[in-house]
Formats: C-alpha cells, structure tokens, sequence
C-alpha cells in the first residue's frame, strides 16, 4: 500500500479537516468537546485498514464518527452512502464542518453501522421492500452479524469506507470474535474502517491504529496501555475490589 500522496494511494479517506469557511463557537458543543477542537484545529489522517477510537462516554467518540460518516455522505442515523433514511434528526452540526480529502479512484461507497439507530434503519430497509427486509426478524446480534456478512463484507460489494459507532454493544462474546475476523478481511479486501468502541476485544485487532480520547483530545495509544485494558483485567482478577466501593 502507498504512504498518503503516493500516486497509487487507495485510500477512500486520506484526511479530514475543517472547512476554511465553516463558523462555530469554540467554546460551545461539539467544538467545546477536546478531541472534536483537536479535530478541527489539526484535521485527522486516516491511515489504511482500521482506526479505533477508544475513550469514556462523552469523549467525543460517536460524535467524532457521526461528523465524519456525514461529510463523507453517509445518512446521520446509518446505512449506505447517499441513503435517504431519516426519522428524527438529531446529529450535531460537526459533518457540515469537516470537509474529506479523498484518493483519485477510489470507490465512494460507505456504510455507518449506528448501534443507537439500526432499529429505524431496519425499518427504512423493510419498507423498500429488497433485501435486509428480514433484520427485524433476527436478534440484535444476529442482525449486526447479518449486516456484517451481507453489506460491509460482502465480496460482492465494492470496498470503500465504514464507520461503526459501537458495533459490541449488540454483540456476545463469540459474536465479537468473528467481527474481529471479519474486520481483517475487510482490510484484505481494501476497506477502511472507523469504528468507535469500547471493547478490548475489538480494539486489540492485529494492526489497528489506536487513538485514545479523554480530556486531553485524541491520542495514539498502544492496546496494552489503553485504561479499558487495564480497567477489564483489573476488575476480572478481582471484582470484588469494586463491590467494596460500589455495593
């Protein structure tokens, strides 16, 4: 793979920056948030295969995701690129603001996978009446297995860009397993992958760029000193630590 600005780069996203002519408050959410002003103000890279981006809730996590899916054209409440599903808006202006620097070439396709808002999309799919009318009808594990499998690696599809904004949250144990298999063989097949997450499972994929969020904005991080690393083997070698100051 080349580097960025390589003549064969393949990226669908090489970088997100500010648009020049955007007007926001600094001191107002979401530019208040530190990571969303240290995207604003440094823009962000986003290198091949997978980028995690790991922190508290009210890091800026799903924030930063929605903003970003939204620039690049994907509906503010998931689904493929240019879709038209809407119920009730309620994203942050921050995908208004960024602009995408893309790869010449490279497909446009992309997909948001929003765990908050698949019910909505389901039914959006089901109204159509084409496929992924059945989703409704799975579990809601079972449905982000099948969405895994049919739409963000479906060997059929073109390769392009998904973001995932907690894709565990429906997950087992098991189920997350595969969609770390699944998520490599995305990447084999030239995909690029934001996600937002909480699970040290997902983020300890083989080759992931990490970056931490939290009040000092966004850093990179290695998966051995993320604090949900260390706070899920703290609190699984001995919970009863934990039930002395919470129970």
């Amino acid at each position: 793979m080349a580097e960025r600005g390589g003549l064969f780069d393949d990226r669908p996203v090489r970088r997100l920056y500010a648009d020049p002519e955007a007007v926001f408050d600094p001191s107002v959410w979401p530019a208040s948030i530190p990571a969303v002003a240290q995207l604003l103000s440094e823009g962000l890279e986003l290198p091949h295969g997978v980028t995690f981006l790991v922190g508290e809730n009210g890091s800026g996590k799903s924030t930063i995701i929605e903003g970003i899916a939204t620039a690049y054209g994907m509906p503010p409440e998931g689904g493929s690129t240019n879709g038209s599903h809407v119920t009730r808006p309620s994203e942050s202006p921050l995908g208004g603001w960024l602009r995408t620097e893309r790869s010449l070439g490279t497909p446009k396709w992309g997909f948001f996978l929003r765990a908050e808002t698949m019910h909505g999309y389901y039914t959006y799919l089901e109204s159509l009446g084409g496929p992924g009318g059945h989703l409704h009808s799975l579990s809601h594990g079972e449905s982000f297995n099948d969405l895994l499998v049919n739409k963000l690696n479906n060997p059929f599809h073109v390769t392009g860009f998904a973001c995932l904004d907690e894709p565990e949250a429906a997950l087992s144990f098991g189920s997350t397993l595969t969609w770390l298999s699944e998520l490599n063989d995305m990447v084999r097949r030239g995909t690029q992958v934001l996600c937002a997450t909480h699970s040290p499972i997902l983020a300890a994929l083989p080759g992931a760029h990490i970056l931490e969020l939290g009040e000092w904005g966004m850093r990179e991080s290695r998966w051995e000193d993320l604090e949900i690393v260390t706070h899920w083997r703290s609190f699984l070698d001995a919970p009863e630590r934990y039930f002395r100051h919470l129970l």
